[in-house]
């Protein structure tokens, strides 16, 4: 029990930086607009989980302007995937452990 535990990614324990990865690991890129409708999250809360995954290198930022105004937007780096995954392959081992 304690090896799977020790395999969960503790920058995953937010419920936020779950949500955000769990939207870019199935898109291309994502606009900040659109994580913050869907995440239903304000524009502090959701930069602030965002810079912490831009920081481990989890996700790419691009930004651009279209026409005059800005335009922020996201994808999953191969690194922050394979994070993830191994995140989630954790979860599912505990949640499958019956007093072994």
């Amino acid at each position: 029990m304690k090896d799977i535990i020790n395999k969960l990614n503790k920058i995953f324990d937010s419920r936020m930086r779950l949500g955000i990865m769990s939207v870019l690991v199935v898109n291309d890129w994502v606009e900040f607009k659109y994580l913050k409708e869907v995440l239903d999250a304000s524009d502090g809360n959701l930069a602030s989980h965002i810079k912490a995954l831009e920081k481990n290198e989890y996700i790419d930022v691009q930004k651009l302007f279209v026409g005059k105004k800005p335009q922020t937007s996201y994808r999953v780096t191969s690194l922050g995937k394979k994070a993830f995954q191994e995140h989630l392959n954790a979860l599912e081992k505990l949640l499958n452990n019956r007093n072994k």
